[in-house]
């Protein structure tokens, strides 16, 4: 059973009618840890030598956030820059992260047909997370294939709680040794 790392960041948690009902759906998973990056570092001082000590605990991480401004909340780049260090993550003497999975958990306020090249925003959910694919290979780990929560504006209660189940069905089938590579 491999052991799942969710980095999870969201600004405005308390107001988010999507990633509380992910996040509702598993707690208490075993194998998942979900790591709360804005409730352990509120001030966003963080604590590099802890944060490489999960990633060395688990096989598989993922970064669950909203997608804001075609990016993720400042907090995670933050762990990137600081927790992603050369000759620990990469680099020549930097393998500390091989072999290990990476991917992402998203969610978007528009349609999946905005995110296409004839769509509304002219590039694909793939294009914007290019950096967290990047940054995956250069620390030599596998890419997944990402899951998104499209149209989160207009989803209703019952559709968010069907994406919720098929989000831990993911992490079940991760969890079991079944991934889907990028």
């Amino acid at each position: 059973m491999a052991k799942i790392l969710i980095l999870f960041a969201h600004p405005a948690f308390e107001k988010s009618r999507v990633h509380s009902q992910l996040v509702a759906a598993i707690r208490g998973m075993q194998g998942v840890t979900l790591h709360d990056l804005y409730e352990v570092y509120p001030d966003m001082n963080i604590d590099v030598r802890h944060e490489q000590s999960l990633l060395l605990q688990h096989d598989i991480i993922l970064f669950q956030h909203p997608l804001y401004w075609y990016s993720a909340p400042a907090i995670i780049k933050q762990w990137q820059d600081l927790v992603l260090e050369h000759g620990w993550a990469y680099g020549r003497t930097g393998t500390a992260l091989r072999g290990k999975i990476a991917g992402n958990v998203i969610s978007a306020g528009a349609q999946e047909e905005s995110y296409s090249k004839e769509g509304w925003h002219h590039y694909t959910i793939h294009d914007f997370l290019l950096p967290f694919r990047q940054t995956a290979t250069l620390c030599n780990m596998q890419y997944l294939e990402p899951f998104v929560v499209y149209g989160t504006h207009r989803l209703s209660y019952t559709g968010i709680l069907e994406q919720a189940v098929s989000y831990k069905q993911m992490l079940e089938r991760l969890r079991d040794g079944q991934p889907k590579i990028q």
